[in-house]
């Protein structure tokens, strides 16, 4: 799950990151007013949608930029109707873009330098890592391949978490001395606070500025959080939104289903997170291409094998449609039946191929044969795969 910019400055807030002042506005009107309750000489205004890129971006209006500087509230006011309810094109929205529904008005600030620091998940080691570097407001990942002596990793022990010595080690690799360390260390030390307590999979920020004036401040900010564990964190669901995902994605969570969409024209319905990726894996070697990633679960009931289809159906990029199931726990009788209700409720039109083995597969094949449907069925993952391709070229 993501959050917007605006709503990682609240948790700054609650967890005493030091920040810019400034709030979110969902009309002209809002942000003259949260304008006028700043007190800096200059106002950022900045899009809020989940995509980085947002200042290079074009509105499809032909405006310009999706984060500009300005000096008064009236100006405010100006650039939040250009943007406001307006798509905005950036290098990671793709081509059709996001509407922007909410902006994001603050309090700019004199910029003397620059850093990157975020903390993650090592996969390597299971273990929290703190990447900093001097090399702040471009992507990382350009710097991990152009400079990467100037990056810095701290792993930190998830039994003692974050040490003082460790945040002033950080701090003076990047050049941060006297004031500025004493600030810096406070800042690592309540972000990675936040980092354990909001059960986060990564806090990036980028950058994280040096002010003229003397201030270590968390300027951006990007957050992912752990989905398994968002049943203890309501404050953090209450912030989703689901505008700004993939609809698909979220019907599919409203029926406790794992889906995620994909650019091909082949959907897979599978039993088991490994199953699905081989699945996925065996469509592309027999010349295919997977419309998304959707597993049903060991214990999925016959209403989530309906829901499943559904929102394949929904995809008019889909031309046929993989099932493949292993019935260990799950009751392969439960998939046909689920199979059998959703396609004659959604008058399935395009090719299907079904592999069932497992549980009570016996019972599963006689709901299908008998079911009227016009279906194929195959004896192993491989022979599903070629079935299911060669039907969607057939018929495309």
């Amino acid at each position: 799950m993501n959050i917007h910019e605006f709503q990682a400055r609240e948790l700054f807030a609650e967890f005493g990151v030091a920040t810019q002042p400034g709030k979110v506005a969902h009309s002209p009107e809002e942000a003259e007013k949260v304008a006028l309750g700043l007190s800096g000489d200059r106002l950022v205004i900045k899009a809020q949608i989940h995509a980085g890129g947002r200042g290079k971006g074009t509105f499809k209006s032909g405006f310009k930029g999706g984060v500009h500087l300005c000096n008064t509230p009236t100006e405010a006011k100006d650039l939040a109707s250009k943007m406001l309810g307006q798509i905005l094109v950036t290098h990671q929205t793709g081509p059709d873009g996001k509407e922007v529904g909410k902006i994001f008005v603050g309090e700019a600030v004199d910029i003397a330098r620059e850093l990157y620091f975020a903390i993650l998940i090592d996969r390597a080691t299971s273990v929290p890592v703190v990447i900093a570097s001097t090399e702040g407001g471009v992507d990382i990942e350009t710097v991990a391949e152009k400079s990467p002596e100037r990056i810095l990793r701290v792993p930190v022990n998830p039994f003692l978490g974050l040490m003082p010595y460790q945040t002033r080690i950080i701090a003076s690799s990047l050049g941060l001395t006297g004031p500025l360390m004493n600030q810096a260390s406070k800042l690592f030390f309540n972000l990675y606070r936040l980092f354990t307590e909001r059960d986060c999979s990564m806090v990036e920020v980028n950058p994280l500025v040096v002010t003229n004036d003397g201030h270590v401040l968390a300027l951006d900010a990007k957050f992912n959080f752990d989905d398994n564990a968002l049943y203890r964190q309501p404050s953090i669901v209450a912030m989703r939104d689901v505008t700004e995902e993939d609809q698909r994605e979220v019907e599919a969570s409203k029926h406790g289903l794992n889906y995620i969409g994909l650019d091909g024209n082949i959907a897979c319905l599978v039993n088991g997170a490994g199953l699905a990726m081989a699945t996925m894996d065996i469509i592309q070697h027999a010349g295919g291409s997977p419309a998304n990633f959707l597993d049903v679960g060991g214990g999925a009931t016959r209403e989530q094998v309906a829901s499943a289809f559904r929102i394949i159906l929904a995809d008019k990029s889909v031309k046929g449609i993989l099932v493949n199931i292993f019935g260990g726990i799950m009751d392969c009788d439960v998939i046909a039946h689920g199979i059998v209700e959703a396609a004659k409720e959604t008058g399935l039109a395009i090719p299907l191929v079904v592999r069932l083995e497992g549980n009570n597969v016996e019972a599963g094949k006689k709901t299908l044969a008998e079911s009227g449907l016009k279906l194929e069925g195959a004896e192993n993952i491989l022979d599903a795969a070629r079935r299911i391709v060669a039907a969607v070229n057939v018929n495309a």
